[in-house]
């Protein structure tokens, strides 16, 4: 799993503001430079000390702004804004601006903040709480720099995965809309890089994102695991630590099944397994060598391409679940899968909160339906037998000979569509086939979960054809 750099950003910024509650405006008559002063002293007067240059109002344009704001906290944590600007009317202000930000902590968990801008969009007042209710329409910044040396920060924010540690992370742009404690309408960054020190499931290492967008995350107030994403996309993801070495050319993930489809796409995800082994430990490189020498041909670079698409379409009270996924691993195999699969779902359920939600398949009953998958060896299964027969000390020929026995035994246990599967893996061993293919004809009113809880007595149940060439 990916660290979540842009939390880390959002949680430094709220140190900016993580100060007491906010006191009341001062009388009406008071001018808008007069309030915003009060305003900034009576948000940080509990908590430290705060130094402003100098408040003025612009003369012409319905702007006030606070310049050189220097806060000291009690623990010696200070705050520097070059500029606070509030435009619009201040009561309900159109847009305020945040210039030339400078955060640090001293101490065990000493860390380091840099912003260009942060600018809120409508926010509902001028000097905003912590605990404000109403969140501004959007957000942006610009120009973020984020260090850390402190293990309990970077082990909570720079994600458990780079462990404890010092980290730093350059964010070019970060842009909110639609922004609540319950959901994001979109946030969408860009120019992200990040190195982390430590000892977690990555190790140290470095990361960068050119870009990346998320549409319509709802649930942030939910229990973890129950969050709904609607769209996700990435754009070259690189990872160099001690543990994973790999690129990603695009991710594109649609979850709102609410117009009836959904799918992913997974474009050039590339594994640098070469320089993954050589830092692994001395006594595991051996066998991990020759499992990336049977996926890609002793190159050590292994490369993946996936789309999947899923649609539903309701019908006649049923409903039709289909779905395509293509899978291709360079230079080792194919994997091809279409399913067309009419079923009836439980009585009021709706077809679209069913596959979002969906977390088994009690009460799912299957009305038929057909499922084709296609293997093709693009180079693995012509290697499979030099590396076995290898660490059997037998020869290939041998190999081969005891591999289609074993086929027909268990042929003999669990029925010709078995044995025609594994004699089909054989003969793609052999160099005799090239490709496997499978059509599944699915039996009618078949409760789902039964099926799945039962898996070998499924050959008896489905009427399977296989065919290798």
């Amino acid at each position: 799993m990916l660290p979540m750099p842009w939390k880390a950003a959002l949680a430094a910024l709220t140190l900016s503001v993580s100060l007491p509650a906010f006191a009341e405006s001062g009388p009406a008559e008071r001018g808008p430079a007069e309030r915003l002063e009060a305003d900034l002293r009576a948000l940080f007067a509990a908590e430290g000390r705060l130094e402003i240059g100098e408040v003025s109002a612009a003369l012409i344009r319905d702007r006030v702004t606070a310049r050189e704001l220097h806060f000291v906290g009690p623990d010696g944590q200070q705050l520097w804004l070059d500029r606070y600007v509030v435009s619009g009317d201040y009561d309900r202000p159109d847009e305020v601006r945040i210039e030339g930000i400078r955060l640090a902590t001293p101490g065990r968990e000493h860390s380091q903040l840099t912003a260009g801008t942060l600018v809120l969009d409508e926010p509902s007042r001028a000097v905003l709480p912590l605990h404000e209710e109403r969140w501004p329409q959007g957000l942006r910044i610009a120009g973020l720099e984020v260090e850390t040396l402190a293990a309990e920060f970077a082990g909570q924010h720079l994600g458990e995965e780079f462990g404890e540690g010092q980290g730093r992370i350059v964010l070019e742009r970060l842009q909110v809309t639609g922004l609540s404690r319950e959901a994001i309408d979109s946030l969408e960054v860009s120019g992200l890089e990040g190195q982390a020190e430590g000892d977690g499931e990555f190790g140290s290492g470095t990361f960068s994102l050119a870009f990346a967008r998320a549409e319509g995350l709802r649930g942030l107030d939910k229990d973890e695991g129950e969050q709904q994403l609607e769209r996700l996309e990435l754009r070259d993801l690189a990872i160099d630590s001690d543990r994973l070495v790999a690129s990603l050319a695009g991710l594109e993930v649609d979850g709102n099944l609410q117009d009836g489809e959904g799918g992913l796409r997974l474009e050039a995800l590339d594994l640098d397994l070469a320089r993954m082994i050589a830092l692994a430990p001395e006594e595991e490189r051996t066998q991990l060598r020759m499992a990336s020498n049977v996926l890609t041909g002793g190159s050590g670079q292994l490369r993946l391409d996936a789309v999947s698409t899923g649609r539903w379409e309701a019908e006649d009270g049923a409903t039709r679940l289909l779905g395509e996924l293509d899978v291709t691993a360079e230079e080792a195999f194919g994997w091809v899968l279409d399913a067309d699969l009419p079923v009836r779902l439980p009585e009021g359920v709706e077809p679209a909160a069913f596959l979002a939600e969906m977390e088994g398949l009690e009460g799912v009953t299957l009305l038929g339906g057909r499922v084709d998958a296609t293997l093709s060896d693009l180079g693995l299964f012509g290697r499979l037998p030099a590396v076995m027969a290898a660490s059997q000390g037998i020869s290939e020929a041998v190999f081969l000979e005891q591999a289609r026995t074993q086929a027909r035994g268990f042929g003999m246990m669990l029925g010709p569509e078995v044995e025609a599967i594994l004699t089909g893996l054989v003969a793609m061993m052999a160099g005799e086939a090239r490709e496997l293919s499978l059509q599944l004809t699915l039996p009618a009113d078949s409760e789902l979960e039964a099926l799945s809880a039962d898996p070998l007595a499924l050959p008896e149940r489905l009427e399977m054809r296989v065919e290798s060439r």
